[in-house]
């Protein structure tokens, strides 16, 4: 068997008495597209920032080819887009695509971040501060630097708030591009549209996945509706 891209076995997560995440296996294998749907508090986000090294687990493992998440090697290999995007203050969204880029030992980068401004339709605002964007012009930004780097895995925290026509296709390009080269993404949104097309939806409910299976438009309906 290979190794999984994403393995979590009995993995939860507590905030204080309140458990955020029930016990939870969760295996994504390498090239994997994953849709995880469910209402606002239902584990999403919390699943995804435990893959990404962001939280510490209360019980359980989760790791990423092999690798304990949080490791040097589990970062190097995951992409996380958050649906809250920071950015430094002081740095252009060229900066910002310069930064990310060389930090993760990519040298030829410039035609790369170009390619990714203009497919997003930042190209004009190269120089500007993303700080001062709209939440949408900021989403943007994010997906260009979630991008511009090497990855296995992409984590994407609801993508699709605040994007306009243009964001939203230029997005669902990209992860079309991600599927083609065979990098594995869990992908956690309330768009209908793109759990029900799928080739797997994970539904969490109360901290607990209650569906493993193919994209179904009834049973997106039924959690998201």
């Amino acid at each position: 068997m290979t190794t999984a891209m994403l393995q979590a076995t009995g993995l939860t997560k507590d905030y204080g008495d309140r458990p955020a995440l029930l016990p939870t296996d969760l295996r994504v294998e390498p090239g994997e597209q994953v849709a995880l749907i469910g209402h606002n508090g239902s584990g999403k986000s919390t699943l995804l920032k435990l893959t990404a090294g962001m939280l510490d687990a209360t019980g359980g493992t989760v790791s990423i080819a092999g690798e304990p998440a949080g490791s040097l090697r589990a970062r190097s290999v995951t992409s996380y887009l958050a649906d809250s995007p920071t950015f430094y203050d002081d740095l252009s969204v060229w900066e910002h695509l310069e930064y990310v880029s060389r930090l993760h030992g990519v040298t030829e980068w410039e035609q790369t971040a170009a390619d990714l401004l203009a497919h997003v339709g930042l190209y004009e605002r190269a120089d500007d501060l993303p700080m001062t964007f709209s939440r949408g012009l900021r989403q943007k930004t994010a997906i260009a630097l979630a991008f511009c780097r090497p990855f296995d895995l992409m984590l994407v925290d609801e993508p699709f708030v605040g994007l306009d026509a243009r964001g939203r296709e230029a997005l669902l390009e990209l992860l079309d591009g991600n599927r083609v080269r065979g990098s594995a993404s869990i992908v956690a949104t309330h768009e209908l549209g793109y759990a029900a097309a799928a080739a797997r939806m994970v539904v969490l409910a109360d901290g607990e996945i209650v569906y493993d299976g193919a994209g179904s438009a009834q049973v997106a309906r039924e959690h998201l509706g």
